[in-house]
């Protein structure tokens, strides 16, 4: 309410009619103050002035002001004067009345919030005056008061990051004695914030501790935390002395961002890509609007949560122009960008994108394939390259290059009929480099490498076959690095090294109008694939190269002298700083790791920078659009969690739910690889550098930089530390019960469980670690467990597990009724390459290796009438699917995909003895599937719900009407799955499952 006014008589009437009105028009809200009246004056005191004390406690406001009149003067103008700190709780204000005896006063916070006094008005005499909630009093309060904050210290505390419902301070003012524990309650002031007012004496600092009354305590990591007297507060373990109150209201949000820059349009086809760097805000931006206009659909407005968009089905020989704005979460707009224009060409004759199949991907187990090593289909595509001699491939006639996806095509059946229906492949993109068969030394990230593809047999061909049989494609995708040759269309090296003699046979003069495709051979040398188009004989113009063509002092295994700038590498100036870290890794767990190069041939991308980011996102969109299912992520530790929960997570998902519906995006599966190949809980201690780190979304914001994000929430969470990470029980059951989970801390990444990985070497210690670490991950559910893998074996070997067909076969029953989804390495199913070393590089041929041609193994025909059941084979395949642990895995398939309890439940060992023994349930709808497991040895489960149970294994049934079952050992490998109300024996008995 405004403050009164007393009515005027006679001649006063008018003129103060007038002022009225002036004031009126400069007050803002309808609510603000007129200015009121004098009273009538009384008796004037010559230069007598009041000190105004106002009480703060119960105000909180932002700002005090003193709007007043002495007794028959004027008012201030609306809002009236500033008040300023005088003591705790306490401001103050000292006005000069002149000749007045007093005067009339309202307060307010300068936005509109007033005290009138009830409409009334403050009568304040002269001298010194309190205001406490309404009281008048004349005073002096902060009389005998030390300066404001000299010997209190009000400490706000923040539990926003630990869900406490309580908070306690247990605090000792310097040279005093502590409080006893669990110290005094702190009161809740706002949303996230706890307050608390301490006296200290003659002590100017405290220590604190801070607890939610059961014993959780937050001590600074032991350390204690060091309050200074004020205001303070403490987050996440930062003290800010002299801080502004954190309760205060925020004002409004009434700053737009600046316009996007650099926005660029680029045409393929009926399909135009267009990026920008990212607009600022001082809040953050959150989506820009994309306005194209152009074609017969006129102007066309489309959200965009990312700084790439692709627009797709436009007419042919059009042309589009494209402008850009920012919007912040408060709805401020910015100016459009700078408008850029592409002319789309004709519709492509290529096959239109497919559809990703969209369900849950715990239902999918997975076969893990190298493309180029599983099965060649078409021998015209085989490439051997420039190490195809030195490595011994020739002499086995095996090319690195040899596997394609005609040949995935033709062998599609031989995977389902094992029962997998998920297949993720080695990365599709075009790579460059001596020995790049894997897929891992990208250079063109918008190019399907022509190797892998044949007439008939595109990607897309791959990609809708797998889809016409049920099954799901996940791409192996690299964002961390390209090849050490650069990445095309975003950069490539011009300048490398010298051309002598000695090198003639190995790399060549440069030839014009050669262009690299990793298929076509250079027709002057007639034997380069790769490096012809790159050489120099003298030094170019405009190198950047240090220490161009001179000797390095060291050689090559040939013999041969060894230059500067022969092959590209961080530190030689070759690359630019703003789209390539210059620098070699130094600490796998450290900083530099996600910002160094980790091996020669992967030049690290600087994925901070706007440019490599829009690059990268333009790129795997057009995969997307083609329908693959999920992308594995390789080397996700090397990129920073705070891009990609800022960049590179939020653009795939848009772009999944823009092209294929929300559905879709809700099942797209992504899963990272965060190598830890310790032991460890948390990778040596380096939240950082562990894979459930990077399940979770940030905690805090951060600079707006990416740059400087990453290093801000690198240094936090290492000083959180393993201690005080978030945890989540959607992987456990509540005693027998299902519950739902909560994924909204979920960053988008799902991970490798690299735990459970290095611990297969015994299945029991997989499934302990397992078990030991799912309350950090977002949701173990979705953990993707395998033995072993292209990289490694378990304890970090570097050969194909070689544990024996029993072992194997207990790890597989364990991993396909345990949480998790279920891998299988290619070949695996036959102990293939067993106790090879997995990668020697070029120094032997691949027959040797655990990345060995497979082909061989399943030449013939075979063919799938579901998932793991073959109705043909013939030739070598069929001797293939005979062998003992192919039949193991096809049951195991089978009884997994028929029960929902080992697909997407929970697990509990509450109330279970037993060595790998569980429970497992999932409860949606009219579903509702309880799972009792035991993998080898005998178990007995107490406290569960009674009923009957069947075994899915040997049909067994048991009656259970005091909550307990007990089962007998099974024998290594084999499985017990007593399911409540389940459907009895499932498959036929095999080697193992019997």
């Amino acid at each position: 309410m405004p403050p009164t006014r007393t009515r005027p008589r006679g001649r006063a009437l008018a003129l103060l009619g007038v002022a009225a009105g002036v004031v009126g028009l400069l007050a803002t809200p309808p609510d603000a103050p007129p200015t009121p009246l004098a009273a009538d004056p009384a008796a004037a005191v010559a230069d007598a002035t009041t000190t105004v004390y106002y009480w703060t406690r119960t105000k909180n406001w932002s700002a005090y002001n003193l709007h007043y009149a002495p007794d028959g003067g004027a008012w201030t103008t609306v809002p009236g004067t500033a008040m300023e700190p005088a003591c705790a709780d306490w401001v103050k204000k000292t006005v000069s009345l002149g000749s007045a005896a007093g005067l009339q006063a309202t307060f307010n916070n300068g936005g509109g919030v007033w005290d009138n006094n009830g409409g009334r008005n403050y009568a304040l005499g002269t001298g010194s005056v309190t205001v406490k909630d309404g009281v008048v009093a004349h005073s002096d309060p902060c009389a005998d008061t030390p300066e404001p904050g000299a010997k209190k210290a009000t400490v706000y505390y923040s539990s926003a990051t630990l869900g406490w419902s309580t908070v306690n301070v247990h605090y000792q003012p310097a040279g005093g004695s502590w409080t006893a524990v669990p110290g005094v309650g702190m009161t809740a002031a706002c949303t996230g914030w706890w307050k608390r007012e301490i006296d200290l004496g003659t002590a100017t600092t405290l220590r604190a501790a801070f607890n939610n009354g059961n014993g959780v305590w937050d001590n600074s990591g032991g350390a204690d935390y060091a309050v200074p007297a004020g205001v303070s507060t403490v987050r996440d373990r930062v003290v800010t002395p002299n801080a502004a109150d954190p309760c205060a209201a925020t004002p409004p949000d009434t700053q737009a961002p600046t316009a996007p820059a650099k926005v660029t349009a680029k045409a393929d086809g009926v399909s135009v890509l267009l990026s920008w760097d990212p607009a600022t805000d001082d809040r953050g931006v959150a989506k820009y609007q994309v306005t194209r206009v152009g074609g017969s659909s006129g102007t066309v407005v489309t959200d965009v949560a990312s700084t790439v968009f692709s627009d797709t089905g436009l007419a042919e020989r059009t042309a589009y122009t494209y402008t850009v704005k920012a919007v912040d979460a408060a709805g401020n707009t910015s100016p459009a960008s700078a408008p850029a224009t592409a002319t789309t060409g004709d519709r492509p004759t290529a096959p239109a994108g497919g559809k990703p199949l969209g369900t849950d991907p715990r239902k999918d187990p997975i076969y893990f394939v190298l493309t180029t090593r599983f099965y060649d289909g078409d021998a015209s595509n085989d490439r051997g390259g420039s190490q195809h001699v030195r490595t011994g491939n020739a002499a086995n006639d095996d090319p690195m290059f040899r596997g394609d996806f005609k040949g995935l095509v033709q062998k599609l059946d031989y995977i389902k009929g094992l029962g997998f229906s998920a297949v993720w492949i080695t990365p599709v993109v075009l790579n460059r480099s001596d020995y790049d068969y894997h897929g891992y030394h990208g250079y063109d990230f918008y190019k399907v490498d022509p190797r892998l593809e044949s007439a008939g047999a595109s990607y897309q061909d791959l990609i809708d076959a797998a889809h016409a049989k049920g099954m799901k494609i996940y791409q192996d995708v690299v964002y961390n690095h390209s090849s050490r040759w650069g990445a095309k269309g975003l950069f490539t090296p011009t300048v490398y090294g010298v051309r002598d003699g000695q090198w003639s046979w190995y790399y060549d003069e440069k030839q014009p109008g050669f262009e690299y495709d990793g298929l076509t051979v250079d027709t002057k040398s007639g034997k380069s694939y790769y490096n012809g188009d790159l050489w120099s004989t003298a030094e170019p113009p405009g190198n950047t190269c240090v220490n161009w063509g001179k000797p390095t002092g060291g050689r090559s295994p040939e013999g041969y002298t060894l230059y500067n700038c022969q092959w590209p590498s961080p530190t030689s100036g070759m690359f630019p700083k703003d789209l390539y870290h210059p620098c070699w890794i130094g600490n796998w767990e450290g900083e530099d790791s996600r910002s160094c190069w980790i091996h020669e041939d992967l030049a690290d991308f600087n994925t901070e920078n706007p440019a490599v980011q829009n690059y990268l996102i333009g790129a795997y969109d057009k995969y997307i659009d083609m329908g693959v299912d999920g992308f594995r992520i390789d080397t996700a530790v090397h990129i920073p969690r705070t891009t990609w929960n800022r960049r590179f997570l939020p653009a795939i998902y848009d772009r999944v739910s823009r092209r294929h519906g929300a559905e879709a995006a809700k099942n797209f599966f992504v899963f990272g690889e965060v190598a830890a190949f310790v032991n460890d809980k948390w990778n040596r201690g380096s939240v950082n550098h562990s894979a459930q780190f990077y399940t979770w979304k940030e905690r805090k914001e951060y600079a707006a930089d990416d740059a400087r994000a990453a290093l801000e929430m690198y240094d936090y969470e290492q000083q959180q530390g393993t201690g005080n990470q978030p945890t989540s029980t959607n992987a456990f059951l509540n005693g027998n019960a299902y519950h739902e989970p909560d994924h909204s801390r979920f960053s988008g990444m799902n991970v490798i469980d690299m735990r459970m990985h290095m611990n297969f070497g015994d299945a029991q210690n997989a499934f302990s670690n397992g078990k030991d670490s799912d309350d950090s991950y977002n949701d173990a559910t979705y953990n993707v467990v395998y033995v072993d893998s292209h990289d490694y074996g378990p304890n970090k070997s570097s050969e194909r597990y070689a544990g024996g067909t029993d072992a194997w076969a207990e790890n597989m029953s364990l991993m396909w009724t345990f949480r998790g989804i279920p891998t299988l390495y290619y070949g695996s199913e036959t102990e293939f390459q067993a106790g090879k070393k997995i990668d020697c590089g070029t120094t032997c041929p691949l027959a040797t290796t655990g990345r060995a041609y497979y082909g061989d193994r399943i030449e013939g025909s075979v063919t799938a009438s579901d998932f793991s059941k073959v109705s043909a084979a013939s030739g070598a395949v069929a001797t293939t699917l005979q062998k003992p642990l192919v039949k193991h895995v096809q049951r195991l398939n089978e009884i997994r995909r028929a029960i929902p309890a080992l697909q997407t439940g929970q697990y509990s060992t509450e109330g279970v003895s037993g060595g790998m023994a569980f429970k497992r349930r999932y409860t949606s709808g009219s579903t509702d599937s309880f799972a009792l497991v035991t993998v080898s040895g005998g178990a007995t489960y107490n406290g569960i719900p009674n009923g009957t149970y069947a075994d899915a294994v040997t049909g067994d049934v048991r009656t259970v009407s005091n909550g307990t079952l007990s089962v007998g050992a099974p024998g290594k490998g084999n499985l017990r799955v007593y399911v409540l109300n389940g459907p009895g024996k499932i498959g036929a008995a095999g080697p193992y499952l019997k």
